[in-house]
């Protein structure tokens, strides 16, 4: 069993920038693709970015230009850098971790999600 905790979520206004952190832990030999999704009051969840274990990684179009996903191996950890933050930005954000646990079997979890607001 693993468990995922994201953080720093929060409020900020039109054009500033939030550093959201997934941490993942439990019974993990490794963790292979990580994902933010977000959902917005009214609409379904969808995906942001994707890393996979290599560092490679996938925008949707977008956010392109103003996130980064990135990751720490060592640490189970993938960072979503957000930058010129708009109101549709809004949602909460969850994040999705493809991992492979001791048994060697693989298993997709979900964070409990944290909500970014952005006010105009």
């Amino acid at each position: 069993q693993a468990q995922l905790v994201e953080s720093g979520g929060g409020l900020v206004q039109a054009g500033g920038s939030l550093r959201l952190s997934c941490v993942a832990s439990g019974s993990i030999f490794r963790v292979e693709d990580m994902r933010w999704y977000r959902q917005a009051p009214g609409k379904q969840r969808e995906l942001v970015a994707t890393i996979t274990s290599g560092g490679s990684t996938n925008y949707v179009d977008f956010v392109k230009g103003r996130f980064t996903i990135s990751r720490d191996n060592a640490k189970n950890t993938v960072y979503l850098q957000m930058n010129g933050l708009k109101p549709e930005d809004t949602a909460v954000y969850y994040c999705n971790a493809e991992v492979l646990n001791t048994g060697r079997r693989q298993y997709s979890y979900w964070g409990q999600g944290t909500q970014v607001t952005v006010s105009s």
